[in-house]
C-alpha cells in the first residue's frame, strides 16, 4: 500500500476527515487548527520588510525612466483598491446568501509593467540584484539618483550577467520584462501549463524561453540546475526565495494606507478578511506576512487553490510542507488556472503559514470561469481565471464551515462592520481573443 511519511492514505484520512474530499477533488473549506499560535523564532523580521520598502523607493526614479506609465504613481508599482458593490449583490443572489460587510477588489491584475501580482516580488528581486551589481562594479551609491541605471553604461554592465527563473507564467513575465529592460540576459523555464501568449510576449522582448512537457516543479528544477553552471547567473527560486517574499510583503503598508484613504477602519471590532489565490505560495505568503505585521490579529487571510492543485492545503494539513505533493495523494495537478498549477508548496512559505494562515479552500475550474464572467459583467474588471479564486472566499465564509470559524474567533457579531478584500492576481495583459475565450467558457 502507498505510504506517505510512513502512514497509509487511510491513516491520513483518519487524521483529517477533510482530506478525503480533497483527494476526490471536491471543493473544500479548511480552517487551520494551529492558527494564532505564536512562532518563537519568526523566519522573516519586520526590519527586512522595511528595508525592501526603502529599496523600492530608491528605484522609483529608474522605474519612471524605464516605464513612463508609472510617472503618475511617482515610480511606485502599485494597484488600485476598489469597491465592487454590484459583484457583491450578484454573488449574494447567485449563492442565496448574505455577504456581511464591504467587498473590495485589490487590482494587482492591473499592476504596472507586467499586469500581475508577480510585479511585486519578481521585479523586486531583479532590482535588488541590479543594485548589488551596480554598487559593486558600477560605482552606484544609495544616495544617488537611481535614474542613472537606465543609461547605456549600466545596461552594458548588466548585459554581462544573467537572470533565470522557472515559472508557470506570470512570474516569468515580470522577471523577463524587468530583466530585459535593465539589460540582463534572461532565461525563463516554463512549464507545460504556461499559456502560449505569455511565451510569445517574452520571446518578443528577447527573453530566452525554454519549454517543458512537465509541470512547474520540473521547470524550476531544470532552471536551477542550468543556472548553477554559470557563476554570473542569478536564479530566482520561486520555491525558496526570501527576496521574492519580501517584495510581496511590501504590499501591506500600501493597502493599509489605501483603506485609510477610503475611510475604512480595521481594528478588533472591524475585522479584515483577505482572500489570496495560491500556487507555490510566495505571493500570498509574502502578502499575508506583511498584513499580519500591519494589522496583527485584526486580519484573517485565506488561500484559494484549484481542486486539482491544492498543494499548500496538503502541505499544511499534513504538516509535511514541501515533503508532500498533490500527486502523492492521487491528484493530477491539471487546471486552467495556470499560475496556480503547482504540485508542491514552497518550504519557506508553508512553514511560515503554519500559525499565520486562517485557512484555505479549493475551487473548481468551472466556477473560476463563472466568476470571471460575473466580475466582467457586473464591474467591468477582466481578470485571468486564477485571479477569480479569491472571489469564492466571502461566499464560503458565509456558509456553515465559515460561520464555524467566525464563531471560534468571536467575530460573528462584528461581520456587519467587516471588510473583505479579493486579491485579483492577474488579467490586464491577457490578449483580447484569449479573454473572449475565457468568457465563453463560463
Amino acid at each position: 500500500m502507498h505510504k506517505i511519511a510512513g502512514l497509509s492514505i487511510n491513516a491520513w484520512k483518519a487524521k483529517d476527515p477533510v482530506l478525503n474530499n480533497v483527494m476526490k477533488m471536491n471543493e473544500v473549506f479548511w480552517t487551520n487548527p494551529h492558527y494564532g499560535n505564536k512562532q518563537e523564532n519568526p523566519i522573516v523580521k519586520a526590519e527586512q520588510v522595511k528595508s525592501a520598502e526603502e529599496r523600492l523607493n530608491r528605484f522609483a526614479n529608474y522605474i519612471i525612466k524605464a516605464f513612463p506609465e508609472t510617472e503618475p504613481m511617482k515610480g511606485i508599482i502599485e494597484s488600485p483598491l476598489v469597491e465592487i458593490p454590484f459583484m457583491q449583490k450578484n454573488l449574494e443572489k447567485s449563492y442565496g446568501t448574505k455577504i456581511a460587510g464591504k467587498l473590495l477588489l485589490k487590482c494587482d491584475s492591473h499592476l504596472p509593467i507586467s499586469g500581475s501580482i508577480k510585479a511585486r516580488g519578481g521585479i523586486y528581486e531583479v532590482l535588488k540584484r541590479a543594485e548589488e551589481i551596480a554598487m559593486k562594479h558600477g560605482g552606484l551609491k544609495r544616495t544617488d539618483n537611481y535614474g542613472v541605471l537606465a543609461s547605456d553604461e549600466y545596461k552594458e554592465l548588466f548585459s554581462k550577467y544573467s537572470i533565470a527563473v522557472g515559472s508557470t507564467g506570470n512570474l516569468g513575465m515580470s522577471i523577463g520584462i524587468i530583466s530585459a529592460k535593465l539589460g540582463f540576459k534572461v532565461t525563463v523555464h516554463m512549464s507545460a501549463d504556461a499559456k502560449q501568449w505569455k511565451k510569445d510576449k517574452l520571446t518578443s522582448l528577447g527573453v530566452i524561453v525554454k519549454e517543458y512537457d512537465d509541470d512547474y516543479s520540473k521547470a524550476v528544477e531544470e532552471g536551477r540546475k542550468e543556472a548553477s553552471l554559470d557563476p554570473d547567473c542569478h536564479f530566482i527560486d520561486d520555491e525558496n526565495s526570501m527576496d521574492l517574499l519580501l517584495g510581496y510583503a511590501t504590499a501591506a503598508t500600501r493597502l493599509k494606507k489605501q483603506l485609510k484613504d477610503m475611510s475604512i477602519t480595521v481594528d478588533e471590532d472591524h475585522p479584515l478578511f483577505v482572500y489570496l489565490p495560491c500556487g507555490v505560495g510566495g505571493g500570498p505568503g509574502g502578502i499575508t506576512y506583511g498584513l499580519k505585521l500591519a494589522f496583527e490579529d485584526d486580519v484573517h487571510c485565506f488561500f484559494a487553490e484549484p481542486t486539482h492543485s491544492p498543494c499548500m492545503m496538503l502541505g499544511l494539513m499534513t504538516g509535511l510542507h514541501d515533503k508532500v505533493s498533490v500527486q502523492d495523494f492521487g491528484i493530477d495537478n491539471k487546471t486552467e488556472a495556470d499560475g496556480l498549477a503547482v504540485g508542491r508548496p514552497s518550504a519557506l512559505v508553508s512553514s511560515m503559514m503554519t500559525t499565520m494562515l486562517s485557512g484555505s479552500y479549493t475551487i473548481e475550474d468551472r466556477r473560476l470561469f463563472e466568476l470571471l464572467k460575473e466580475m466582467a459583467e457586473t464591474e467591468g474588471h477582466y481578470l485571468e481565471p486564477s485571479a477569480l479564486a479569491g472571489a469564492f472566499g466571502p461566499i464560503l465564509l458565509s456558509a456553515p464551515e465559515g460561520r464555524e470559524y467566525l464563531m471560534d474567533q468571536k467575530l460573528l457579531d462584528k461581520m456587519n462592520q467587516s471588510t473583505h478584500v479579493i486579491w485579483a492576481t492577474g488579467g490586464s495583459m491577457v490578449p483580447k481573443d484569449m479573454m473572449e475565450l475565457y468568457l465563453s467558457k463560463s
